[in-house]
């Protein structure tokens, strides 16, 4: 299912969204799902990542013998 956005930007900042977009061969609304489909999959990416190393980085310490270390200190 897919859903629709509205949101008002700048004359300026669309004449630059229609420049990156005609770089790329699309349309501009194409252009925009894309970059906030991937910003959003990025985002989620990290998030799991980070709550991975929190919760297993006791474990690899101990089965790597090096010094455990935080998410904080992953990240």
């Amino acid at each position: 299912m897919s859903r629709e956005i509205r949101i008002q930007i700048s004359d300026e900042l669309y004449e630059q969204l229609q420049q990156a977009a005609a770089e790329r061969r699309l349309p501009p609304e194409a252009y925009v799902g894309r970059v906030l489909n991937a910003d959003l999959t990025r985002t989620g990416f990290r998030e799991g990542a980070r709550a991975f190393i929190a919760e297993h980085a006791e474990g690899f310490s101990g089965r790597f013998r090096g010094p455990a270390r935080t998410s904080a200190d992953a990240a």
